[in-house]
Order: C-alpha cells, then sequence, then structure tokens
C-alpha cells in the first residue's frame, strides 16, 4: 500500500523510485546510483525507449501534464525531480516558468495524491529570491513549493556538474580543439567549484538512506576553485595543450548584442548565463560534513571522458 513504509526513512529498505527528469545527463549517473544500490525505478520519458534498462520501467508522460504520469506513482516510495532546462524557447513552449516552477507543483501534488512522502529536488547553486537570473529565480521558486508540501524533502543545489556527457566542459572541449583562440566573456575572472555528476548522484542516493536530511537544503561543489580562465587551462592540460590562447570579448558589447541574438538557436549564449557567470558558481563543500566522502578533483575526472 502507498505510503505505508515511506513515511518514516529507514536503512537497507530497497525502495521504488520515480524519477522526473531521469533520461538526461544527471538523470543518468543518478539512475546508475540508485541502481547498484539495489532500488527499483520508475522513470517518466516522453516516448518509451526501444532499449530497457533491468530495473527500470519506462513511463510514458509530459512533465508539464500531471495527469499524464500521476498514476505511475502510485506504489512507489519515493520521488526524484531532476527536471530542468538552462535555456529557454518560448515559441516551443520551453520556459523556467513552465519546467521549473510549474513542473515542480505538478509532481508534489501528484507525490501527496499517491501518498508518497520522501522527495529530493535537484534546484541550482545561486538560487534565490532575488538573483540575478530567472534561472535561479524560478528554481528557488520552485524549492519554495517543495519546503511548504508538507512532504519529507531535500533539496540539492550543485554547481556547474561535470562528467562524460555533460554540456558545459564538452562545449568548451571542443572550442579549445577546433579554434586557434577561444573567446572569453570579459576578464574571465568570475569563478566555478565544478562537481562530478557520480558525486551529485551519490549524494542522492545517499540521502534516501539518510533521515537527517529531511528538511535540508544542500549546497553542492567540487574541490576545485578555479576562475573561468583557469578552467580553461586546466581543459587544455586534459588534452594535451601546453597552453590555450584567449581573447576577451568585451562584457559591455555581449551585453548590448546578446539580447537581440540571444533569440536565435544558433547563437550560444544568453543573457541569463552572461548574468549567472558574473555572479560566479561557488561554495565552501559544508556537504562533505553529512555525506562523509572526497568528491572527484576536476582534472581526474575530465581525464575520464576527454580525450
Amino acid at each position: 500500500m502507498p505510503g505505508t513504509r515511506n513515511s518514516i526513512l529507514e536503512g537497507d529498505v530497497n525502495m521504488r523510485v520515480f524519477i522526473a527528469g531521469g533520461t538526461g545527463f544527471v538523470g543518468g549517473h543518478v539512475r546508475c546510483a540508485l541502481l547498484e544500490a539495489g532500488h527499483e525505478l520508475r522513470v517518466l520519458c516522453h516516448r518509451r525507449q526501444v532499449s530497457r534498462e533491468p530495473g527500470i520501467e519506462q513511463v510514458e508522460g509530459d512533465i508539464a501534464t500531471p495527469e499524464s504520469y500521476g498514476q505511475a506513482l502510485r506504489g512507489c516510495d519515493a520521488v526524484i525531480n531532476l527536471v530542468g532546462i538552462i535555456r529557454e524557447f518560448p515559441r516551443k513552449g520551453i520556459t523556467f516558468e513552465c519546467l521549473h516552477l510549474r513542473a515542480t507543483q505538478g509532481l508534489v501534488k501528484a507525490a501527496r495524491q499517491a501518498g508518497i512522502r520522501r522527495y529530493l529536488q535537484m534546484s541550482a547553486l545561486g538560487a534565490g529570491p532575488d538573483a540575478v537570473s530567472s534561472y535561479h529565480r524560478t528554481k528557488f521558486r520552485a524549492e519554495e513549493e517543495v519546503r511548504v508540501s508538507g512532504l519529507d524533502w531535500t533539496i540539492f543545489r550543485p554547481s556547474v556538474i561535470f562528467g562524460p556527457k555533460d554540456d558545459f566542459i564538452n562545449k568548451l572541449a571542443g572550442f579549445i580543439s577546433a579554434l586557434p583562440v577561444v573567446p572569453v566573456i570579459g576578464d574571465g575572472r568570475y569563478r566555478l567549484q565544478p562537481i562530478d555528476g557520480g558525486d551529485v548522484a551519490r549524494c542522492f542516493r545517499m540521502s534516501l538512506e539518510m533521515p537527517d536530511t529531511v528538511g535540508r537544503t544542500y549546497e553542492l561543489c567540487g574541490p576545485d576553485r578555479l576562475a573561468y580562465i583557469e578552467l580553461l587551462q586546466a581543459i587544455g592540460r586534459v588534452l594535451g595543450k601546453r597552453s590555450v590562447r584567449t581573447v576577451s570579448l568585451p562584457l559591455g558589447l555581449m551585453k548590448l548584442m546578446t539580447p537581440i541574438l540571444q533569440r536565435f538557436p544558433f547563437y550560444p549564449i544568453t543573457m541569463d548565463q552572461i548574468r549567472m557567470l558574473e555572479e560566479e558558481s561557488i561554495c565552501d563543500c559544508t556537504w562533505r560534513e553529512t555525506f562523509r566522502f572526497d568528491p572527484v578533483g576536476l582534472e581526474e575526472g575530465m581525464r575520464v571522458y576527454l580525450r
């Protein structure tokens, strides 16, 4: 009966976990971590895939339409929400408001209706009510929906996440490999603290088994804090380059051009992303006091998948 064993958290209990956003980059890490721990998964996807992983039940539905997946939450013990976008395409209905806020509202309601207590939410480092970016403001509004839900919630705010098939590091590596000079917005001194996707997934997996994480929000960062231009040099070292040549794009000019050009899909950056770069993405790693493991270093992790 749903809700009987998830009203409290128990150690060494194999759960049936419903995952929204489980088909993406971070979702792949979370699926692997949960399967290795012996949990059964129901993964929401737009279309069922022909190839199927053992231990995973695919649920066809639309995160923006709770009626399309609500019944699939019946019999589950926990819900994990990994849904998020980094760029909006309003003409296609792909907006922060829809996929961060309204999707969370629908999933929280569906979890309550299914009698599920345990709920994990992936937010983002920098989320806040007065954040400079729409991305971070809607992430925070989604957090607030979770906090007042009455569920046994835990929220994670990761910095930039790296690993095989990541969008950010792989894209930069492509620029470094293909271009004689890599463009940098402004002075490139804004700092990042990337965290390995496997480490993020490990925190999600461990949290399911740790009652003391209920009602807590964790900022997740890796061990290496470095400026953007230092990040480019680190990627270059992994790729076997002695150094990476860069050219600065004036910040003022980028802020004039981007609001006009960001409406075109070919343009590689948005004003929201520029604001987030300026804001930086770093934290003090206090999450390690709870989860007690050493995160993967940036260059060590990149060497696994960058060639």
